[in-house]
């Protein structure tokens, strides 16, 4: 019992691990969106941090426009980074689970 206990610590230590690391990667990885007319692009990370925002000179006109372009294109972004972050993170969850019945099914 205490064998199998153990071995499942030291497995969830080592996920933790994973994880962490994994999460220091997504920082690297870029995320790119742009407006459906290519007038503002934004870039993040997949960990949803904002690098950079690039606006076209026409845009700086127009306030309200702006500040709609802004709001759609930061969610788009944010949604693709989200599931990049999501599916990176599960994969290495699953990958590191131990072996407790009744469980199997819980991430597929």
């Amino acid at each position: 019992m205490f064998g199998d206990l153990m071995g499942m610590m030291g497995k969830l230590k080592e996920t933790q691990k994973k994880v962490e690391e994994t999460k220091k990667r997504l920082d690297t990885v870029m995320v790119d969106e742009k407006s459906h007319d290519g007038m503002l692009q934004v870039t993040l990370t997949a960990n949803r941090e904002i690098k950079n925002i690039q606006i076209h000179e026409s845009l700086l006109q127009e306030k309200e426009q702006l500040e709609d372009y802004l709001v759609l294109t930061l969610n788009k972004a944010i949604a693709k980074a989200t599931s990049i972050h999501e599916t990176e993170l599960a994969a290495v969850a699953k990958d590191g689970m131990p072996n407790i019945p009744g469980m199997e099914g819980m991430f597929k």
